[in-house]
């Protein structure tokens, strides 16, 4: 499965939810043992555990169950918001969490999928949609909504204080994720792209196209589209109100703002403030690494890869749909879109922490199956106070909903989780939708499916039996014989042996001993049979089941449609049925519960559920919807009677089905079809109706030939959706050979001064080949195809210039010249900032400590801002100050009146030195240099950093960065680098609270 998953499949929780069975235990290490905790929750979504014994659980339809303690089988509710949660596939009340000093601050957190369009109010769907994605609607467009619930006692007070609305949602999976909260006190909240799971999503569909109001209007296309999975990089684009679907935001949990210490908190735009990570694909779980404030996400992935993300500090950019684990996403990357081929230029993507193949094991050797993956569960173990065994201190364990499995990710000498010390944990659980560390320090997890909560206890000797009985039959007419038979049950240790004793009315009287027994019950009414196993040792455990002595269960009956019958996406399917019990008769429409179940498959055996749709009544109609092959639908009636019992009848709907060709001309390039690309020809499976994204990417070197896409032979562009036939078909993407007399050169400098651009980044469009300039400036691309190009020059991570664009139609040899602007202040300095070795310090400067300063002579008289100067002050918050100055650690835009001036600000931020840091100082031919050397981001002793200044005697000054790591705040996410003149009037930001400094990356201010 691709998730669509997890709900989807892709989704976190499509790979379910659907009650069903219990599951069998799960497969456990020496000494650990599965117990469930809680039963009859409806699709339990998160677990929350309270300081004072209680616990919450949401529950996807937006209800919130509340129990005493661990021994308390009759919840409360605590909350109904199931009115405004849009309960559909994926969709419904995901995250929930509790104030951290709960219940002191009474405050419970709740993260859920609002059934209302962008601005309107719920309900509007119901938990329905009348358009169903796939077709030419918009898919049930809804938002998202975190809010804070007052708590009294065990039920809500008050109204529902809403904290953000947002996440413009336009297909069923990929919704709300993940509530936790910070060391700090910070709220951190999560959610997907809310994009198609079929196709290669950029804003294409919809009734009307792009609902959401995406840039790109009515007709959204590359390479300007920015809608759909582009969402989760919007942040990056500054023409239009920020989104935030795709990522993780950092907030006040009392007000809902963005807080200081994100990324983009000086900006003027709500949401961006905001965001502390972006570009996830479907991060359906955080959990907080113990002790810190550092994030993990798991991020649910589309054709290849599971990701585990460590957001380390506010900040980073983790790729998603430009990239998918740690490479580009071939999909998204033959579409050519500028917010993916720029991401491309300019790197600074974060990788994953971990990844897992669909395709591959966790752990090599492990029952755990490969195929559908969906990751779905986060939770750190305590590095102390925790019952299991010490090698699980501090681990990670993470859950795949798709796989039914759990394993622990053993720290490593960094004390970070070691991908190479990865264990199988549980194998066969039963559809762990989110992780939790309990009371005790035991892993709890929630049971999507089967409506229970579990946990996984260590017994360090005799591990208790697990106690498992049939009886039968469990219904009928008094009086009701029953045989029993407790042979399910097990035992753990090896060579226990078992004995079994009953009471089949639950009184406390022991009424039969023996594996198998029977009982006659002689009066109708329910009872409670009670089975006790106990081991060797003297170890016990019970379980019960409930008997209905003159009672019987329903029939329930599906007059139609019958099992024949084919459907195809978009076809209205009318559906009735009927059920009679023994005691009611025929039961009322009222009594008749309808589910539609999407399974989606990756083999015959191997099939997990979407909860397409529910109704009530003796019937009603649906639309099929659309999914990738292969799949069927289960129809599913539910019928309950006057006592309780149910019946249920299932009817299997499977689709019609097409053979589509895809072919290349010439025969053997590749054309990628939905989440896989392939050699041409190979053919396809599809369902009848299904939109198919297909693209050809281009250029594509066969044979030692290069070819650029011509056409397909449907007059497609060269990305587009396809809606499978009733009748097979080929489709052909045509290709023309290049030919090498074709090419675009040119020189790239700098307006004004005639400097060439050298080592700046060239970029042809379509396309997106880049090449790098040379010492010159020149530059060369070849074997191009006739037809309109455009060129664009940027340096380096283009703070220093605006870019400059040509566009040249290409019959022959072209040049194209470009000349780039240079940012410059009122004086006349510009900047250059481009690859360069980092400039070091030798001689140990007198400075350590927070907010010091310390003189230091220069070799040279420095000309600055028409100024010559002869001293300068160094200042351990990243400061070269000329003349004499005070410390400074509040850094503010450039320019600014307030002190310091006459600086330079190679990295101006609160900073501090302590015994690991230095300051250095060295002085060559016509030159000085000042480096801050392992300086800790102040509050964050972790948060290492290295920087440097270098004066030229011709009045130039160079700044350059080592040994940052992918942290926003390391890269500049809270810091002012730039120049400024002695009153503070005029000056050259570089950036100001922007995380774009990378190692090997150096600024060259100029002196006019």
């Amino acid at each position: 499965m691709k998730l669509r998953r997890l709900l989807t499949a892709a989704g976190l929780l499509a790979a379910t939810l659907v009650p069903g069975p219990p599951a069998t235990a799960a497969g456990l290490p020496s000494g650990f043992v599965e117990q469930t905790v809680f039963t009859g929750l409806n699709q339990p979504t998160n677990i929350e555990f309270a300081p004072d014994g209680r616990i919450f659980v949401a529950q996807k339809n937006g209800v919130i169950k509340v129990y005493d303690s661990l021994d308390d089988p009759t919840p409360d509710t605590f909350a109904d918001l199931s009115a405004k949660v849009h309960n559909f596939w994926d969709r419904g009340m995901l995250g929930l969490a509790l104030a951290p000093n709960f219940p002191t601050s009474p405050y419970v957190y709740v993260l859920y999928t609002y059934d209302a369009k962008p601005g309107g109010t719920a309900p509007t769907w119901g938990d329905a949609c009348p358009n169903p994605p796939g077709d030419t609607a918009d898919g049930c467009v809804v938002t998202g909504r975190l809010s804070r619930l007052k708590a009294v006692g065990n039920q809500m007070s008050g109204p529902e204080e809403v904290l953000v609305t947002d996440w413009c949602q336009q297909y069923p999976s990929h919704s709300v994720g993940d509530l936790a909260f910070g060391a700090d006190g910070a709220l951190y909240a999560s959610a997907g792209d809310g994009a198609s799971f079929n196709w290669t999503d950029y804003g294409q569909d919809g009734s009307p196209v792009n609902p959401c109001g995406d840039p790109g209007g009515a007709n959204p296309a590359p390479p300007g589209a920015e809608g759909g999975a582009l969402r989760s990089q919007d942040v990056r684009t500054t023409a239009d109100p920020t989104g935030l679907d795709g990522t993780v935001i950092r907030i006040d949990p009392a007000t809902g703002a963005g807080l200081p210490g994100n990324p983009y908190a000086s900006s003027a735009d709500a949401n961006a403030r905001r965001i502390s990570s972006f570009g996830l694909r479907n991060p359906f779980r955080l959990a907080v690494r113990p002790g810190t404030s550092e994030v993990w996400a798991a991020d649910v992935g589309w054709t290849t890869w599971e990701e585990i993300d460590r957001l380390a500090a506010p900040g980073g950019n983790f790729g998603w749909p430009c990239y998918e684990g740690t490479g580009r996403q071939a999909q998204y990357d033959n579409v050519n879109v500028s917010l993916c081929e720029s991401l491309y230029t300019a790197g600074g993507v974060t990788a994953p922490h971990y990844t897992y193949n669909h395709d591959s094991k966790v752990v090599a050797g492990e029952a755990c199956p490969t195929g559908g993956s969906a990751i779905s569960g986060l939770a750190f173990y305590p590095g102390s106070g925790g019952t299991y065994p010490a090698q699980y201190q501090n681990s990670l364990f993470f859950s795949d909903y798709s796989r039914n499995c759990i394993w622990s990710m053993g720290v490593g000498a960094n004390g970070l989780p070691d991908p190479t010390k990865i264990q199988t944990f549980a194998s066969g659980a039963a559809g762990p939708a989110d992780l939790e560390i309990g009371p005790g320090g035991d892993v709890y997890y929630a049971d999507l499916n089967g409506g229970t909560i579990r946990r996984l206890r260590y017994y360090p000797a005799n591990r208790p039996p697990v106690p498992a009985f049939t009886a039968t039959p469990s219904a009928g007419p008094a009086p009701l014989t029953v045989a029993f038979d407790g042979g399910g049950s097990t035992d753990p240790d090896p060579g226990d042996i078992l004995t079994y004793r009953w009471d089949f009315d639950n009184n406390g009287t022991q009424d039969a001993i023996g594996r198998t027994a029977s009982y006659t019950y002689a009066t109708a009414g329910p009872r409670t049979a009670k089975l006790t196993v106990t081991d060797s040792t003297g170890a016990s455990a019970s379980t019960t089941r409930q008997i209905n002595p003159g009672d019987s269960p329903p029939t329930a009956v599906i007059d139609s449609p019958a099992g024949s019958l084919r459907w195809k996406v978009g076809d209205t399917v009318t559906f009735a049925g009927h059920a009679t019990d023994t005691q009611d008769g025929t039961l009322p429409a009222n009594r008749l519960h309808w589910q539609l179940v999407l399974q989606h498959c990756s083999s015959a055996t191997d099939c997990h559920s979407h909860a397409v749709r529910e109704f009530d009544g003796a019937g009603g109609t649906f639309t099929a919807p659309d999914h990738e092959y292969p799949s069927h639908l289960d129809l599913i009636l539910t019928a309950t009677d006057s006592a309780g019992l149910t019946g249920t009848s299932t009817v299997r709907l499977d689709p019609r089905t097409v053979d589509l060709t895809f072919a290349t001309a010439p025969a053997g390039l590749q054309v990628s079809v939905g989440s896989a690309t392939g050699t041409g020809p190979f053919t396809r499976t599809v369902i009848v109706g299904s939109s198919q994204s297909v693209s050809a990417p281009t250029p594509q070197v066969v044979g030692g030939q290069a070819y650029a896409f011509g056409t397909w032979s449907d007059g497609g562009a060269q990305t587009h959706v396809l809606v499978a036939p009733a009748t097979p078909a080929t489709l052909t993407a045509s290709y023309t050979p290049i030919s090498s007399a074709l090419s675009v050169t040119g020189t790239a400098t700098i307006a004004g001064t005639g400097r060439p651009l050298s080592g700046a980044t060239v970029t042809l469009t379509p396309g997106g080949q880049t090449t790098t300039t040379s010492a010159t400036g020149g530059y060369a691309f070849t074997n191009l195809t006739p037809g309109t190009y455009g060129v664009t020059a940027t340096l380096g991570l283009g703070r220093c210039v605006t870019p400059a664009t040509a566009s040249v139609i290409v019959d022959g040899p072209k040049v194209a010249d470009l000349a780039v602007t240079a940012r410059t202040d009122g004086y006349g300095h510009t900047c250059v900032d481009a690859a360069r070795p980092f400039r070091t310090g030798a001689t140990t400067l007198a400075l350590t400590g927070d907010d010091k300063v310390a003189p230091v002579t220069l070799p040279f008289a420095f000309p600055y801002y028409g100024q010559t100067y002869t001293a300068a002050t160094v200042d351990s918050n990243g400061v070269l100050a000329f003349g004499t100055a005070t410390s400074a650690a509040a850094n503010v835009d450039l320019p600014a009146t307030s002190a310091p001036n006459a600086a330079v600000y190679p990295f101006w931020r609160d900073l501090g030195l302590d015994a690991s840091s230095q300051v250095l100082t060295s002085a060559g031919p016509g030159t000085f240099t000042v480096e801050w050397r392992n300086a800790y981001i102040y509050g964050y002793r972790s948060h290492r950093i290295t920087f440097s200044v270098t004066l030229l005697a011709n009045g130039d000054i160079e700044v350059g960065y080592r040994d940052l790591d992918a942290r926003a705040s390391e890269q500049g996410g809270t810091a002012t680098v730039g120049i400024e003149n002695e009153t503070g009037t005029v000056g050259l930001r570089y950036s100001h609270g922007e995380p774009v400094l990378r190692d090997g990356i150096s600024v060259l201010f100029r002196r006019p």
